[in-house]
């Protein structure tokens, strides 16, 4: 979780921040290029917070600092379960939350440094004829695998922005992309990097959750997993964002089921209805229809959390 911006595979300079997964892939051949390492900066590390109550988190500041951050616990719970939900302690101390964002695919013929595919310049993606067990049940693009940034997932569900030191405000799917580019993670240019995201203020009353359906064997990667912020008033949903991630090549919004929830009492019959929604353009693979029904049942087990 350490490349803030990879270029391409074996020639591109590579940026290392903390190295938890660079340090794999040149362990593996997968990566051979030069690398350069980041230092912190002013502005790169640490919480700030504005007049308003908006939060600004340096790229280099770690998961576990937000993670145990009283107040983004307080102004942004999602964010923070996330971020204590994800990997693994040791992980969690080292890895920094603008490498999380930019970390390369998870899939593992990208990481076999044997196979050719779309992300290492090859012509196709062989997940597809494959072995896609964990794979993308949203295909949305050339490439199956999907986005393995929990936090880009969260902050999707939280409006945040990203800086680089060329750009600003640029939202999740700015950085990221809408899945269609099969051939790259994120799309920060060459030697481009992260150096801050934004978060808007809290907003008054707001409840927020996060939870992950993970496999025993590969236990610090989610299969699913969903991110939910809401505001109600007298049981009735006044506003609300979900995300997932797990399931595409890029965090998703569920839109239909915040639609199904809008202004609607947040009954446990409505919640059920609207977590059923969350498969709405779903296109799975053979082999990751499952992940529909953990999808499901995630969305209706966090939107039911924070309703109570």
């Amino acid at each position: 979780m350490s490349a803030m911006a990879a270029g391409t595979e074996n020639a591109a300079p590579e940026f290392r921040a903390a190295g938890t997964d660079i340090s794999e892939r040149r362990r593996s051949g997968v990566s051979r290029g030069p690398i350069v390492d980041l230092a912190v900066t002013s502005g790169t590390i640490g919480i700030d917070w504005t007049a308003d109550g908006s939060g600004r988190i340096g790229a280099f500041t770690t998961i576990a600092a937000i993670a145990a951050d009283a107040r983004i616990r307080e102004a942004y719970p999602g964010i923070a379960a996330a971020a204590q939900g994800l990997a693994t302690p040791q992980i969690r101390q080292m890895a920094t939350l603008g490498g999380n964002l930019a970390q390369r695919s998870r899939c593992w013929y990208f990481r076999n440094p044997q196979i050719d595919c779309l992300k290492k310049g090859g012509s196709d993606c062989p997940a597809r004829s494959g072995n896609h067990l964990y794979h993308a049940a949203f295909d949305i693009g050339p490439c199956v695998a999907p986005h393995p940034s929990t936090m880009a997932m969260a902050l999707l569900a939280y409006d945040a922005t990203v800086t680089t030191d060329r750009r600003s405000g640029l939202s999740i799917p700015d950085l990221l992309g809408d899945g269609s580019n099969g051939a790259a993670d994120h799309l920060l240019a060459p030697g481009e990097r992260i150096d801050a995201i934004a978060v808007p203020a809290p907003v008054v009353a707001e409840r927020a959750d996060y939870k992950r359906a993970i496999g025993r064997t590969y236990a610090e990667w989610p299969l699913v997993e969903v991110c939910a912020r809401a505001v109600l008033s007298t049981g009735t949903v006044q506003r609300i964002h979900i995300a997932a991630g797990g399931i595409a090549p890029v965090p998703l919004r569920l839109t239909a089921c915040e639609a199904a929830l809008q202004g609607k009492p947040a009954t446990a019959e409505i919640i059920a209805q609207a977590a059923r929604l969350a498969t709405s353009g779903a296109k799975p693979l053979p082999m990751t229809g499952y992940k529909l029904e953990l999808l499901v049942g995630l969305v209706r087990d966090v939107v039911e959390r924070i309703a109570t």
